[in-house]
């Protein structure tokens, strides 16, 4: 059985770490363990891995006897996946994808997320995850990533200066639980921050309101966050006409109709969720 160590030195013989793609390679087979742990991945699950890398976290999956498909951009990464893990490529117990984790289609029968993903891309990743989980049949059973400390603060929000549009987009599908806190030293190369192993568990909210509206209310608020919903919302959020049924006219007249309503003197970090569907809710129902 082969250590975290020896598939990361496999593709640094290949290659050297590119900056470039955030390249940070969890060498701690113990954590590595735990990651697949929290996910309670079983033989009948098809997990899907962003970032691979050299594949220390893929090994730890496989040996569940699971499924995965792993995304990675990298080609001279994928190549060196296929040299390590030409068995299980072989059986198709594994997949790769080479491309570009923002784009690629995902199969349609995951049911778990397992991964250390790129930290560059993580806001835009997990609205590409939170669109794939709500755009499913069947929802996700759950979701284990690493991710830098100081966003999984935003996604937890215990704080009020962490509160923002990120955390309360994600808590549309998903609660979100705090796991381990990583040092910098249990990755090759060493970065600059803290890390942290963040379990996702779907969760199924009833929203009163227009989904699509309210995340981009939300959004539209989140940009100037320091200023109260009364000068926030005076305007229309940023293509607004893509929301069916609403346009400018029609955004403004229902500002003008709940302008002096109390929730106007709050702003946006002030709102937990349910205050969102009822402000959302507030400005639906004026049809003009």
């Amino acid at each position: 059985m082969s250590d975290a160590r020896w598939y990361i030195d496999q593709l640094l013989m290949r290659q050297s770490t590119n900056k470039g793609l955030g390249q940070h390679f969890l060498v701690n087979d113990v954590l590595l363990q735990h990651i697949v742990e929290a996910g309670a991945v079983q033989e009948n699950d098809h997990v899907l891995e962003i970032g691979p890398g050299p594949g220390t976290l893929t090994a730890h999956l496989l040996r569940t006897g699971c499924r995965v498909t792993s995304v990675e951009i990298d080609q001279g990464a994928c190549q060196h996946l296929h040299v390590v893990f030409e068995d299980e490529l072989t059986t198709g117990q594994l997949e790769v994808i080479e491309g570009d984790a923002l784009q690629t289609k995902f199969p349609p029968d995951i049911t778990k997320i397992i991964a250390n993903i790129p930290y560059q891309i993580s806001s835009p990743l997990i609205e590409v995850i939170t669109r794939f989980q709500h755009e499913r049949n069947q929802p996700l059973m759950t979701m284990v990533l690493m991710v830098q400390e100081e966003f999984a603060e935003r996604l937890e929000m215990k704080y009020t200066d962490t509160v923002g549009s990120l955390g309360l987009v994600v808590s549309l599908d998903f609660d979100v639980e705090m796991m381990e806190k990583v040092s910098p030293d249990a990755f090759i190369p060493h970065p600059k921050v803290h890390s942290r192993v963040v379990k996702f568990l779907p969760r199924q909210l009833d929203i009163p309101c227009s989904r699509k509206l309210l995340i981009m209310t939300i959004h539209h608020c989140f940009d100037q966050r320091r200023k109260k919903l009364r000068t926030l919302l005076k305007n229309p959020p940023k293509r607004i006409s893509r929301v069916r049924g609403w346009y400018a006219g029609r955004w403004k007249d229902a500002y003008q109709s709940m302008k002096d309503t109390p929730v106007m003197e709050k702003r946006p970090d002030e709102l937990d969720i349910e205050q969102w569907f009822q402000l959302v809710s507030l400005f639906e129902q004026h049809d003009s």
